[in-house]
């Protein structure tokens, strides 16, 4: 585990509210501590240990671990009670609540109010004890490395799901007597269930844990895998898709929170690297499985290999533990009430738990709110869809060129998609570093980095979109007729593309989550909904786009589309605090 440094204080739990403080060293002596004495009560000593702190550490960068959508933050603000350890395992409720990182300063509610500020100073919030051995963040590293890669497997996994009925459209397309759109259907509904999904998943997590929302969502979709393949019309097929994108969309949802509760923040680099190429490289893995299935045993037995990879997973995800500090530290508190019988042992969570009203307006209607009133988070979602989006139109746009111009059959094609994934394996090893360069960056700053700083990422990354798609449109025919090892110049195009696709979701992904770190859960979530309403539509006019348009004009359309959003991460690192300025949820 990489070196991190500690810090100690000592504070009075009555220090923000007597007219009588002063401070002075403790008696003892003790280095790093600080008592605050009142003349009227004494003193008090409650020592706060915080340790992992990093030059690239921050209070004001948002925890992954806060529970943004059930907790209300108008009234309880931040607090750090999710991240600190003490040596008692408790600390002052009142000074543990801090104002939520923005220019706009605004004091919670809690602390506001004169007379709800006298109750609150009476609530002990349990934190983490010195190498407690409950906190995920001090299991072993062999342990914690576990739990990432069974969560990134589970993200390819459901990912791959959506892809992998692509590998034999045509005998669904005849068995059913539907056309091409209809059938891409099975695609486009399960990518939108991806988008619906986790606007339940986010918050039931943080109610009742990270770990049933792992086991139930994705058993149920195991399950809805068995309609799909024995389904005798197209009807039942689309909705059982559909259905499984819902509950399939918890891996997708739950992987970078796991991830993070686990690893602290200058420790998850490669972490966040593979959680960052899943959801792209697994919707590529389809079609290389899915060609070959299908052109031997026929689409049916696509269904059941995917239930098969999607069940040895989901046993995998039952060995998960819980890892959502806030729900392990709220069992912690249950027990110490009902063991000691003090009332006032308490988490942030429990005293300040929004209300149904309020998780709906965070989850649903927020998000769309903020798409409208913030450019930032408007482009940058813009921007990841379109990369999610061209994922899914390579999918019906290669069988277009290897399918129809060179006469492949369905596992041929698949074959060529592993181009891309070359492409994602360089990008997981330029994105740790990438990571470093921002921590570099951070340090040079005194630990206190910019959402900017996210940006390089992206402005490396942009390029590489509209280049790969120049080549495929222009090295495919009729630009260059099939013949001879002709074929490598549109396959080649997958490198490129696969690289700056996962590059620029990393370094986007991070920007969004800095710039709004009071509005995480919003903003995320508006992300995921543009997103996957981009893959879902990708796969309906695709290919009577390369029909009409031609395999160079339909690709170049593209390129130029993407060419044209290069600028965005430009400007955004030159303007990007200037706009934040003017933002009432970006931070400060």
């Amino acid at each position: 585990m990489p070196h991190s440094e500690t810090s100690t204080i000592a504070v009075h739990d009555y220090a923000h509210h007597s007219s009588h403080q002063k401070h002075e060293k403790h008696p003892e002596g003790r280095p790093g501590h600080i008592t605050f004495t009142d003349s009227a009560e004494g003193t008090h000593d409650l020592a706060l240990t915080r340790t992992r702190t990093h030059e690239s550490h921050n209070d004001n960068r948002p925890d992954l671990s806060f529970p943004f959508a059930t907790t209300d933050i108008n009234r309880a603000g931040f607090t750090d009670e999710y991240r600190a350890v003490s040596e008692s395992g408790f600390m002052a409720a009142d000074l543990a609540l801090r104002p939520v990182p923005s220019h706009v300063y605004r004091l919670p509610q809690a602390l506001a109010d004169p007379e709800k500020a006298r109750e609150l100073r009476q609530m002990k919030l349990v934190t983490w004890k010195e190498a407690d051995p409950e906190d995920p963040r001090n299991w072993s590293n062999a342990y914690r490395w576990y739990i990432t890669t069974v969560c990134a497997i589970a993200v390819v996994q459901v990912a791959f799901a959506s892809a992998v009925v692509t590998g034999d459209f045509k005998d669904i397309e005849s068995e059913f007597h539907v056309g091409e759109v209809v059938t891409a259907l099975s695609v486009s509904l399960m990518v939108v269930g991806f988008g619906i999904g986790p606007l339940a998943w986010s918050p039931l997590s943080e109610l009742y844990g990270r770990r049933p929302i792992w086991m139930i969502p994705s058993f149920i979709y195991v399950i809805f895998n068995i309609p799909c393949a024995v389904a005798t019309n197209i009807q039942t097929l689309l909705i059982c898709r559909f259905f499984c994108g819902i509950f399939a969309s918890a891996p997708l949802t739950l992987a970078g929170g796991t991830i993070s509760d686990v690893w602290d923040n200058n420790e998850r680099g490669m972490a966040i690297a593979l959680f960052a190429a899943a959801p792209y490289g697994g919707p590529v893995l389809g079609p290389i499985v899915g060609g070959f299935v299908g052109e031997t045993v026929g689409w049916r037995w696509i269904i059941w290999v995917n239930m098969i990879f999607a069940g040895v997973v989901t046993a995998f995800t039952f060995t998960i533990p819980e890892t959502f500090a806030p729900v392990l530290l709220r069992k912690r508190a249950e027990t110490l009430r009902e063991t000691t019988g003090d009332l006032t042992i308490t988490t942030e969570q429990e005293l300040f738990r929004a209300s149904i009203s309020q998780i709906l307006v965070e989850t649903l209607l927020r998000p769309f709110q903020m798409i409208v009133e913030e450019p930032i988070l408007l482009l940058m979602s813009l921007y990841v869809a379109l990369i999610y989006g061209l994922l899914y139109a390579f999918f019906f746009s290669y069988p277009v060129v290897f399918g129809e111009y060179y006469g492949w059959n369905d596992g041929m094609v698949g074959l060529t998609f592993c181009s891309v994934l070359i492409g994602v394996a360089l990008a997981l090893f330029v994105t740790p570093r990438i990571e470093r360069d921002y921590l570099r960056r951070a340090a040079d700053k005194g630990g206190l980095a910019d959402p900017e700083d996210r940006l390089p990422g992206m402005m490396i990354g942009c390029w590489f979109v509209p280049i790969s798609l120049f080549i495929f449109g222009w090295t495919s025919p009729p630009a260059v007729l099939p013949g001879g090892g002709n074929w490598v110049g549109p396959v080649s195009s997958g490198v490129p593309f696969g690289f700056g696709m996962v590059v620029i979701y990393a370094s986007a992904n991070a920007y969004l989550i800095d710039a709004f770190p009071g509005y995480v859960a919003s903003a995320l979530a508006a992300k995921t909904v543009i997103r996957s309403g981009s893959g879902a539509a990708m796969p309906l006019f695709i290919t009577a786009m390369y029909h009409n348009l031609g395999n160079g004009w339909a690709a170049s359309t593209w390129a130029f589309i993407s060419a044209a959003m290069i600028p965005i991460p430009f400007l955004f690192y030159r303007y990007g605090r200037a706009i934040r300025s003017r933002s009432k949820r970006a931070a400060a």
